[in-house]
C-alpha cells in the first residue's frame, strides 16, 4: 500500500504552500502599508517588520483549523452543523487576529476601520477552512481510489488463480489420457512417457509454489519440447515439428503455460483425429522497437471455419485469451487464422517486461 507514504508527502506539500502564501501575503501587505511613504522616498523598516509579524498570529490560528476540520469529519457532523461551527469560530478568529492592529493603530480611527478588517478576517478563515476541507476530501478520494484498485487487483488475482486451476487440470488430464492410450500399444514407450511427464509436472508445480506464474520463454520452450517428445512417442512419424526461434527472446517473461496450450490445441485437432502426417511450426520473435514477444503455432491440419472457432467450447485458447486480458489488458493480443482445408494458426503477442511493470 502507498497510502502511508503518499499522505505525509501530500500534507508536507500543503503546509509548504500554506507558509508560502502567508509569507507572500505578509510581504505584499507590509509594502502596501507604506505605499505613500515609498512614493515620497521614505521607507519605515520597523513599521514594515511590525506589519509583517502582526500577521503571524493569524497564520498560526488558521493552521489550528486543520485539526478542527479533521475532528468535525471524524465525528460525522452534518454539513449545516459544520457550517455553523465554522461561522462561530470565524468571528473568534477575526477578533483574536485583529487585536494586535487595534492595540497598535487604533487611536482616532473611525468605526469602519474596525468593522471591515473584522469581516475580512472572517472571510479569510472561511476560505482557509474551505480549502482544508477540500484537501481532506481529496485525501479521502485518493484513499478510496487506492482501496478500489487494491480490491480490483485482488479480484484479478483471484480470477487468474482460478484460470490457472482450470488450465492445469486440463493439461494433466489430456497428457495422462495420451499416456494411457500409449500403454495399450507400446508399454515401453509409455514408461518413457511417464518419466517425461514427471519433468513436466515438476515445471507446473514449481510455478505454483513460487507464488508467481511468470517464467522465461526459454523455460516455457523447454516445457513444450518435453510435451512434444511425449506426443512424439504416441504419434510417431505423423508429427513433424519445425522450430523457428528468436535466440535473443529467450529471457522474455511470460505467464507459464502460455505456449503449451497452443501446441496442445494443434495436436488435438490437427493430428489426433487423422492418420496422415502433418507439420507443426513454432515461431518466436521479439520486436526490436517495442520489445514485444510474438509466438505463433501453425499446423497443416484440416483447419476450421472462423465462426465454428468462435463458438467452440474448448478451454485452452479461451483461458489463454482471458489470462492475457487480465495480465496485460489491450497491450496483449491473440489472433487466430484458419479456414477449412487451410490449416490452423494462432499468434500471441505479449508486451515487454518494462511495459508490464508500469501497467
Amino acid at each position: 500500500m502507498t497510502t502511508t507514504a503518499s499522505t505525509p508527502t501530500r500534507l508536507s506539500l500543503m503546509w509548504r504552500v500554506y507558509i508560502a502564501i502567508w509569507v507572500t501575503y505578509g510581504v505584499f501587505l507590509s509594502f502596501a502599508d507604506q505605499l505613500d511613504r515609498v512614493a515620497d522616498g521614505r521607507f519605515d523598516g520597523p513599521r514594515w517588520l511590525l506589519t509583517f509579524t502582526s500577521l503571524v498570529p493569524s497564520a498560526v490560528l488558521l493552521a489550528l483549523a486543520w485539526p478542527l476540520t479533521g475532528l468535525l469529519e471524524r465525528r460525522g457532523y452534518r454539513v449545516y452543523a459544520i457550517i455553523g461551527i465554522h461561522c462561530a469560530t470565524a468571528f473568534g478568529f477575526a477578533l483574536v487576529s485583529q487585536v494586535p492592529f487595534w492595540v497598535m493603530f487604533s487611536s482616532g480611527k473611525p468605526v469602519s476601520w474596525y468593522v471591515w478588517p473584522l469581516l475580512y478576517h472572517v472571510m479569510t478563515y472561511l476560505l482557509g477552512v474551505g480549502v482544508f476541507h477540500l484537501v481532506r476530501a481529496s485525501q479521502a478520494a485518493h484513499r478510496q481510489a487506492l482501496a478500489m484498485k487494491e480490491a480490483q487487483n485482488l479480484v484479478i488475482a483471484s480470477e487468474l488463480s482460478a484460470l490457472r486451476n482450470k488450465l492445469n487440470p486440463h493439461f494433466l488430464f489430456n497428457t495422462l489420457h495420451s499416456i494411457i492410450a500409449l500403454t495399450q500399444r507400446n508399454p515401453a514407450a509409455a514408461e518413457t512417457a511417464l518419466f517425461q511427464f514427471s519433468d513436466m509436472l515438476r515445471y507446473v508445480l514449481d510455478t505454483e509454489r513460487g507464488g508467481s506464474d511468470r517464467v522465461t520463454l526459454d523455460a516455457e520452450l523447454d516445457f513444450v519440447r518435453d510435451y512434444l517428445e511425449l506426443e512424439q512417442l504416441r504419434l510417431g512419424e505423423r508429427l513433424h515439428v519445425e522450430w523457428d526461434l528468436d535466440e535473443d527472446a529467450g529471457d522474455h517473461a511470460l505467464p507459464a503455460l502460455s505456449l503449451q496450450p497452443l501446441v496442445e490445441n494443434s495436436i488435438k485437432h490437427a493430428f489426433n483425429p487423422h492418420t496422415r502426417p502433418g507439420i507443426l511450426q513454432i515461431r518466436t520473435r521479439r520486436d526490436a522497437a517495442t520489445g514485444a514477444l510474438s509466438m505463433t503455432v501453425r499446423d497443416t491440419g484440416p483447419g476450421a471455419d472462423p465462426a465454428a472457432i468462435a463458438s467452440a467450447p474448448g478451454l485452452g485458447l479461451r483461458t489463454i485469451e482471458r489470462r492475457l486480458q487480465l495480465d496485460y489488458g489491450s497491450r496483449a493480443a491473440i489472433r487466430v487464422q484458419s479456414a477449412p482445408g487451410a490449416g490452423f494458426s494462432v499468434s500471441v503477442t505479449i508486451p515487454a517486461a518494462r511495459e508490464e511493470t508500469t501497467a
